[in-house]
């Protein structure tokens, strides 16, 4: 089955291909919300430019968003993805 994708997100293609270079969702504490969500969302902000406080609610808090996007920034995380 084919799920639609919506421009400028993340199709399986390129999802099974980042997915691996992604950091552990940590057992530890409030659970996680999907990664894939959350890459979306911040796709979304990147490619709009609008403030991270107008990232649909699809992608779930935008407060989410912006903490992964920082931390990533901080780890190394998005030095991997695109290196790859």
């Amino acid at each position: 089955m084919s799920v639609v994708v919506r421009r400028g997100e993340l199709t399986d293609k390129a999802w099974a291909r980042i997915e691996p270079l992604l950091p552990a969702m940590d057992g530890r504490g409030r659970p996680w919300r999907d990664h894939r969500q959350v890459i979306d969302g911040i796709l979304w902000r990147l490619r709009t430019g609008a403030p991270w406080r107008d990232i649909p609610e699809r992608y779930g808090p935008w407060q989410t968003c912006y903490e992964r996007f920082k931390r990533w920034e901080q780890d190394g995380t998005w030095a991997r993805l695109l290196e790859e």
